[in-house]
C-alpha cells in the first residue's frame, strides 16, 4: 500500500484504552483437553461483548510471552495425570479466572498487545510491525537519503505506533528515530487540515520540546524523524532502564524503586508545567502527559510527541480520568497526568489507584499539596487546578529557570480554529464516556446494595411485617363482615323502614336456610324433630 493511499473504507478506529474484562462462563472437557469458554467485554456495555474458547495451552503461550515483565503471574500449574476429573478442571477455572482477573486489572499489561490478541483476535489479529515497515519502504522511495538501521521492537506502549532506529546516508554515525502511528478514535481534524498541522511540527521551536527533524502524513498515519537519545526518556532515568528495551522490561517490575532528588522534581516539574502552560496558550492540545512522552537531555525536560493529539490517540491514562467527570477539558486533562507524573518522580513507581486516599512520606510537605490538588478524591470530585495555578504553588514558584532559547510555533489562524473544533470534538466524546461510566457505577452500586446480605435480611423482615398485617386485616375486615350479618339477622338493620306499628315479615333468605337446616336434622331422633318443628312455629309466627 502506497503511503499516500487512502484508508480503508468503513474503517473502525478502536479505542485500545477501553479497558477488556474476561469471565470464563463454562468449560467443556473433550477426548484430550479441556476448552474454557470465556466471555470478554470492552468497557461497561454488556451489548459489546463476544465469547472465546481457550485452552490451558493457550493460557500457557500468554503467560510464556508476558514473563518479559518479570512479574509473577498467578497462572495454575500444570498437570499431567488426572487433568481430566471435574473437581480439579473446576478448580482450575477458578485459577485462570483469577489470573485474568490480574493481567487485566494491571494497567501496562492490560494494554499491551500480547493480552489484547488473546482476549480480542478479531481487531487485534493485523500485524503492526509489518504494516508500519510497509509504510516506511514506501516513504524511502521518495526519501533516499534515510535508511532503517533496525525496529526498535516494542519500546512504547502503543499497539498501533512503531520505532525504527534511522540513520542518514552521507551522515551514518548519528542515529535518529522514526515514528509511525495509525489514527486514532479522536481525529477529527480535516485530511488537510490534519496534514497541514503535522508537517508544521518540525517549525515548533521551545526549550522544553524536544526537536521534530522531519514529519508528514496521509490519510491514515503519520510518520515523524526525531534525534535518538541514548539518555532515554524521565521515565527511564526514573526506573533506570534502557531505552531500547521493551516497554514491558522496562517498566513493568522494576528492580529497584526509588524516587528523585527533591531539586530534581523541582526543576523538572517547573519545566514540564512551563511547556504545558505555552501549549495551553497556544491553543493546541496536548493530552498526553506521562514520563515515557519527557526526554531528558542533560538537566532539562523536553516534551515529546505533540503529533498524537492530531491523530486522534487515546492517553495513556485515559481509563484513570474517565472515571471523574469534573475532568473533563484538555487542560484539566494535562493537570491531573502531571498528578501521576509527579507521583512517579517522588515514589519512583506509579500510584496503585487514584484517587489516592493518603500519601507516604515525601521530600517536602510541598510536594504532597501539589499531589493532592491534582490526585486526591477531593481534586478528582471538585476539578484540577490550572497549570498557571500549580506554577504558583511553593514547590515551583522559587525555581530559576535558565534559557537564552525563544520559543517559536506560529499556528495560522484557519489551523487554530480546526484546533479548537477538534479540541471540543476530543472533549464531548471525553465527558459522554464520562456520563455513561457515572450512570453504570450508579446501576451497580444500587443492584450490589439490593443484593446484599444485609439489605436481603431486610426485605425479609418488612415481607414478614406485610404478611402479618395484610392477615390481620383480612382477620378484621372478615369479623366485621361476620358482625354485620349477625346485626342484619337479629335486628333487621337491612330491612326496609316500616313504622312501629307494622310487622316486619320474616326474610326470606332466612326461611330458607331455616327450611334447609330442618331438612338436614330430617334424619334425627323424633324428640329433636319436635324440637325443631316447636321452634320454626314460635319463629315464624
Amino acid at each position: 500500500m502506497a503511503f499516500m493511499e487512502k484508508p480503508p473504507a468503513g474503517k473502525v478506529l478502536l479505542d485500545d484504552t477501553v479497558p477488556l474484562t474476561a469471565a470464563i462462563e463454562a468449560s467443556q472437557s473433550l477426548q484430550s483437553h479441556t476448552e474454557y469458554i470465556i466471555r470478554v467485554q470492552r468497557g461497561i456495555s454488556v451489548e459489546n461483548s463476544w465469547q472465546i474458547v481457550r485452552r490451558y495451552s493457550d493460557f500457557d503461550l500468554l503467560n510464556n510471552s508476558l514473563q518479559i515483565a518479570g512479574l509473577s503471574l498467578p497462572l495454575p500449574p500444570k498437570k499431567l495425570i488426572g487433568n481430566m476429573d471435574r473437581e480439579f478442571i473446576a478448580e482450575r477455572q477458578k485459577g485462570l479466572q483469577n489470573y485474568l482477573n490480574v493481567i487485566t486489572t494491571n494497567h501496562i499489561l492490560s494494554n499491551c498487545e500480547l493480552v489484547k490478541k488473546f482476549l480480542d483476535p478479531n481487531n487485534y489479529s493485523a500485524n503492526y510491525t509489518e504494516i508500519a515497515l510497509q509504510q516506511v519502504s514506501m516513504f524511502f522511495r521518495s526519501e533516499p537519503k534515510w535508511e532503517v538501521v533496525e525496529p526498535l521492537k516494542d519500546i512504547g506502549w502503543r499497539i498501533r505506533k512503531k520505532y525504527f532506529l534511522m540513520k542518514i546516508k552521507n551522515q551514518p554515525k548519528e542515529r535518529l528515530v522514526l515514528s509511525w502511528a495509525d489514527l486514532g478514535p479522536d481525529k477529527y481534524l480535516s485530511d488537510k487540515d490534519f496534514q497541514c498541522l503535522i508537517k508544521l511540527l518540525p517549525s515548533c521551536l521551545h526549550p522544553y520540546i524536544y526537536r521534530v527533524t522531519f514529519a508528514t502524513a496521509n490519510e491514515s498515519s503519520a510518520l515523524l524523524i526525531r534525534m535518538f537519545n541514548e539518555k532515554g526518556t524521565l521515565k527511564d532515568l526514573i526506573y533506570k532502564a534502557k531505552p531500547k528495551d521493551p516497554f514491558l522490561k522496562k517498566y513493568c517490575n522494576p528492580k529497584k524503586i526509588q524516587g528523585l532528588e527533591l531539586q530534581q522534581i523541582k526543576t523538572y516539574g517547573r519545566q514540564i508545567l512551563e511547556v504545558l502552560k505555552f501549549l495551553h496558550d497556544k491553543g493546541f492540545p496536548y493530552g498526553h502527559l506521562h514520563a515515557s512522552n519527557v526526554m531528558l537531555d542533560g538537566d532539562t525536560c523536553r516534551l515529546l510527541d505533540l503529533e498524537n493529539s492530531l491523530l486522534g490517540l487515546p492517553s495513556f491514562y485515559r481509563s484513570y480520568f474517565s472515571q471523574f467527570r469534573k475532568i473533563n477539558t484538555l487542560e484539566s486533562v494535562d493537570v491531573h497526568c502531571f498528578g501521576h507524573l509527579l507521583y512517579e518522580m517522588t515514589y519512583g513507581r506509579p500510584p496503585d489507584s487514584v484517587p489516592v486516599d493518603s500519601f507516604p512520606p515525601a521530600p517536602s510537605m510541598a510536594v504532597v499539596a501539589v499531589l493532592e490538588s491534582t490526585l486526591s478524591c477531593e481534586a478528582c470530585k471538585n476539578g484540577m487546578p490550572t497549570v498557571s495555578r500549580l506554577l504558583q504553588m511553593p514547590l515551583f514558584s522559587d525555581v530559576l529557570l535558565t534559557t537564552s532559547e525563544k520559543p517559536q510555533f506560529k499556528i495560522p489562524t484557519k489551523l487554530k480554529e480546526a484546533l479548537r473544533i477538534a479540541k471540543e470534538c476530543i472533549e464531548k466524546r471525553l465527558i459522554e464516556e464520562q456520563k455513561q461510566i457515572h450512570q453504570h457505577r450508579r446501576l451497580t452500586r444500587a443492584q450490589s446494595h439490593h443484593g446484599s446480605e444485609e439489605e436481603r435480611k431486610k426485605r425479609k423482615i418488612l415481607a414478614r411485617k406485610k404478611s402479618k398485617r395484610s392477615a390481620l386485616e383480612n382477620s378484621e375486615e372478615h369479623s366485621a363482615k361476620y358482625s354485620n350479618s349477625n346485626n342484619s339477622a337479629g335486628s333487621g338493620a337491612s330491612s326496609p323502614l316500616t313504622s312501629p306499628s307494622s310487622p316486619t315479615p320474616p326474610s326470606t333468605s332466612a326461611c330458607t336456610i331455616l327450611n334447609v337446616n330442618f331438612r338436614a336434622f330430617a334424619g334425627l331422633p323424633g324428640s329433636h324433630v319436635a324440637w325443631w318443628r316447636g321452634f320454626w312455629g314460635e319463629w315464624s309466627k
